[in-house]
């Protein structure tokens, strides 16, 4: 069984995080690329963003007995197998886990326009994805109740 409070627990830890990293969506490539105290944080507040993400769907995926992700991507795309990220959501995320291997694996191949690109155009989508998961918690825990 799912451990709610567990799970809400860590969405509350990825809005904070969010909210952390807001303050930087007016960044321009230019300001982003040229300042390494900026790149830092910001790279390293999006990673734990992804890595809070793909824990989340972790536990929901063991506790529920979804099939085995094969990859960081791969478990959104169990959850989106099983009704949980629609297609849109679903697609941000598992790039965003592909993004999140290279900041950790590679990171002197990352790009400054995707950096600039996540933080204004797929920010919202980390609030996209709390709300995903807490609208399942929902459905399990008042089957009759519609959203």
């Amino acid at each position: 069984m799912v451990d709610d409070a567990l799970l809400l627990r860590k969405l509350s830890e990825l809005d904070d995080y969010r909210r952390q990293v807001k303050e930087f969506e007016a960044l321009t490539v230019d300001q982003y690329a040229r300042d390494w105290k900026i790149q830092r944080i910001i790279e390293r507040t999006l990673q734990m963003m992804i890595e809070t993400c793909v824990d989340v769907a972790g536990h929901i995926v063991s506790d529920e007995g979804f099939r085995i992700p094969k990859s960081y991507a791969d478990t959104f795309t169990v959850l989106h197998e099983n009704g949980i990220l629609d297609d849109r959501l679903y697609l941000s995320l598992k790039k965003m886990a592909q993004f999140r291997n290279i900041v950790v694996h590679q990171y002197d191949k990352i790009d400054s326009t995707i950096v600039v690109g996540i933080l204004q155009k797929n920010i919202k989508d980390f609030a996209a994805y709390r709300d995903a998961i807490i609208a399942h918690i929902k459905s399990r825990t008042f089957p009759d109740e519609k959203p």
